[in-house]
């Protein structure tokens, strides 16, 4: 995959791969979602939300869109 604003792998990380994925898209590496009811899918470790299983923003073709889509979505709740 091209690497551009909405997409880009950090092969060099640490911690990568930090998803079980093919691609991993890096640009959200802290999930904008984190504290929102996303469609990912997460459990609750007590106070903290495990979404290392989630890939919905790290998805190369999909990531961008769907958080953009959130984020309208709860700005508009706020309106």
């Amino acid at each position: 995959m091209k690497f551009n604003s909405t997409y880009f792998e950090n092969r060099d990380c640490e911690y990568y791969p930090c998803h079980d994925s093919d691609a991993i898209n890096c640009l959200f590496c802290y999930c904008p979602l984190y504290f929102m009811q996303c469609p990912g899918i997460y459990t609750m470790l007590g106070n903290v939300k495990d979404c290392s299983k989630c890939t919905i923003t790290h998805n190369p073709n999909k990531g961008w869109k769907t958080v953009q889509k959130y984020l309208q979505l709860k700005q508009e709740e706020k309106l």
